[in-house]
C-alpha cells in the first residue's frame, strides 16, 4: 500500500531551521505531484508548497516565501522542506501529501486533490 512518512520534525528557536522529509512507497514517486501543508491547534489544515512531477516547477503560500524550500528526489523517492528563519506561528503538525493531476508541470495547492497523506511529523518553534 501508499506510504507516505515524514522525518525531521522537532523543537527549535525562533530563527532557527530544519529540513522535512518525506519518504514515499508503493506508487511511481515520479508520477505525483508533491505538497506539503501544516496544521496549528485550532486551527484548519493549510497548504504550504507544491512541487511539479520532474521538480522544475513550484509554489508556495506568501507566508512562506523566501524562507521555505520544497525539493524532491525521484531517485530516492523522497520530498523535502527545507524550513529557515523559523518562528512560534510556524508551529504545527506539518503533512506531505501526493497528487496524480491530469498535465505536464502541474503543480496542485488545493488539498482536496491530494490522494494520499502522511500521519505528521511536529514542529515546535520556542520564542
Amino acid at each position: 500500500q501508499v506510504q507516505l512518512i515524514e522525518s525531521g520534525g522537532g523543537l527549535v528557536q525562533a530563527g532557527g531551521s530544519l529540513r522535512l522529509s518525506c519518504a514515499a512507497s508503493g506508487l511511481t514517486f515520479r508520477n505525483y505531484v508533491m505538497g506539503w501543508f501544516r496544521q496549528a491547534p485550532e486551527k484548519e489544515r493549510e497548504f504550504l508548497a507544491t512541487i511539479s512531477r520532474s521538480g522544475l516547477s513550484t509554489r508556495y503560500v506568501d507566508s512562506v516565501k523566501g524562507r521555505f524550500t520544497i525539493s524532491r528526489d525521484n531517485a530516492k523517492n523522497t520530498v523535502f522542506l527545507q524550513m529557515n528563519s523559523l518562528q512560534p506561528e510556524d508551529t504545527a503538525v506539518y503533512y506531505c501529501a501526493a497528487a496524480q493531476p491530469a498535465g505536464v508541470e502541474v503543480l496542485v495547492t488545493t488539498e482536496r486533490v491530494y490522494d494520499y497523506w502522511g500521519q505528521g511529523t511536529q514542529v515546535t518553534v520556542s520564542s
